[in-house]
């Protein structure tokens, strides 16, 4: 009876993925069988594992009217996205890309249930409080991060006095970094605090250079640049590592070896599956994945964890990254590494409004942390989209839409007084705040709060970013 509900559950479970997951799965099950034979498992965990591998091809052929063939994805999908088909009314996200035709933004929900991550709920909030003794992080009460995978798994070992580490990044497209950037950086910090374990920072410098006409100097030069504005954010130097792959990977024999432990185990098939690459992408592009994956694993640090391999990571990052964690959980069993955990950020808006994540190349899709008090005042009230009505009339009788409004949209990730926050939102809703008197609070929020960051920024020298970026021991013992 056990096993009957058992398939009941997992054929609902397959019912929900599209055909290009279910493409995925059966190739991972197809793997997972040979390397069980290869590895002369007992028969009945094999016959099981192939039981498993025929169910899912029997999926895929009803899903897709198509057999399964090793190596070629299921035709005829209009747009292939993180492992799902694009259709008229759906998100489009990845880690180069975020559309959605909402004024409200993604829906973080259906988003959840496409990636297979877990929401965070009020009972995680509760437990996280009870864990570190003291109240959440705002980006946590008001669900800025909102997805996780296994953060409970790091709370047990938090509980049973067992260490982890943090893991977060940067891409460095451009010299300035804008208001967005700070949200993993600011969150990161506060988990660092809070929990008192060690920081690595992955500046993905190789990655710019293989997706951006930019020369390899440029790349590394952006990523220095980077380095000033993250360390800026308050990171003690004591705990916190930053390094740039254009440096790192050639002086860490422990980094190297995970990036090519990670690359023997991911197909090329896979790669195209979950970041759509094609036939006419750079190597360097479809080999990338692996190098964003091994930062994952503590042996890609031994100066740190004294060599040891069994350390567990969480990762706080926006949605947008999580296909290539996706794919390191799924590597890391199979060369005998810990699943890295995560937390999922929602995106930060443009100014223009909350279809698209922000450009780091429009300068007035954002408020850049080079900006003056002026420019900010500028953009916010040039460029931040309203949710209040046509005329003021309007605006009074029938009120303003949070949801769609940046202007709010940003306090809620920059303006801490929760009652605050929620007093301003009542009084816009309810047509007794204008949409220029909510820019002006948003106005006098972000200038001291950029003015702030600029001054801290000037205090950070060369010889300071070359003591974060030096591989050394940090203040912890392993």
């Amino acid at each position: 009876m056990q096993s009957g509900k058992m398939a009941d559950s997992l054929n609902c479970d397959l019912k929900s993925l599209s055909p290009l997951q279910l493409f995925e799965r059966v190739t991972e099950q197809g793997e997972k069988v040979r390397a069980l034979k290869a590895g002369k498992a007992p028969k009945d965990e094999i016959d099981a594992a192939v039981r498993m591998l025929l169910s899912l091809k029997l999926s895929y052929k009803t899903t897709t009217g198509q057999d399964y063939q090793a190596g070629l994805p299921p035709k005829d999908l209009a747009l292939i996205n993180n492992g799902t088909a694009k259709e008229e009314d759906e998100d489009l996200v990845d880690p180069w890309n975020v559309q959605t035709s909402n004024a409200k933004g993604v829906d973080y929900d259906k988003l959840i249930v496409r990636f297979g991550s877990s929401k965070i709920d009020t009972d995680l909030i509760n437990r996280i409080e009870r864990a570190i003794g003291q109240k959440p992080h705002h980006f946590l009460r008001r669900g800025i991060f909102f997805s996780h995978r296994d953060m409970d798994q790091v709370l047990d070992a938090y509980e049973n006095k067992k260490p982890f580490y943090l893991y977060t990044g940067r891409g460095p497209s451009s010299q300035a970094m804008h208001v967005g950037h700070l949200i993993p950086f600011l969150f990161t910090k506060w988990l660092q605090e809070v929990f008192d374990v060690p920081l690595v920072i992955q500046l993905t410098d190789d990655e710019k250079y293989l997706w951006k006409d930019m020369t390899i100097e440029k790349a590394y030069e952006y990523a220095r640049e980077n380095a000033k504005d993250i360390i800026a954010c308050g990171f003690d130097i004591n705990k916190t590592f930053i390094f740039s792959d254009l440096d790192y990977l050639g002086t860490s024999a422990g980094f190297y070896k995970n990036i090519v432990k990670v690359q023997k185990h991911v197909t090329f098939n896979q790669v195209k599956g979950i970041f759509g690459f094609t036939d006419s992408d750079c190597i360097g592009k479809i080999s990338f994945p692996a190098i964003q994956a091994a930062p994952s694993f503590s042996s890609s640090f031994p100066q740190i964890f004294n060599g040891k391999e069994n350390i567990q990571c969480l990762i706080p990052c926006a949605i947008d990254q999580d296909p290539y964690f996706r794919m390191t959980r799924d590597v890391a069993p199979r060369i005998g590494q810990p699943k890295p955990a995560l937390l999922h950020s929602v995106f930060f808006p443009a100014l223009q409004g909350a279809q698209t994540k922000m450009s780091a190349s429009d300068p007035n899709s954002s408020i850049f942390l080079t900006d003056t008090p002026k420019q900010i005042k500028t953009k916010i009230n040039k460029h931040a989209f309203s949710g209040g009505r046509d005329t003021i009339e309007e605006h009074r009788k029938y009120g303003g839409n949070c949801d769609v409004d940046v202007s709010f949209m940003y306090l809620t990730f920059f303006l801490e007084d929760d009652d605050r926050l929620e007093q301003l939102k009542q009084a816009y809703t309810s047509g007794e705040l204008l949409t220029g008197e909510l820019k002006k609070v948003l106005i006098e929020t972000m200038q001291p709060l950029v003015a702030a960051h600029q001054e801290r920024r000037k205090q950070v020298t060369d010889e300071i970013v070359k003591q974060f970026m030096t591989p050394r021991k940090l203040a912890f013992e392993f």
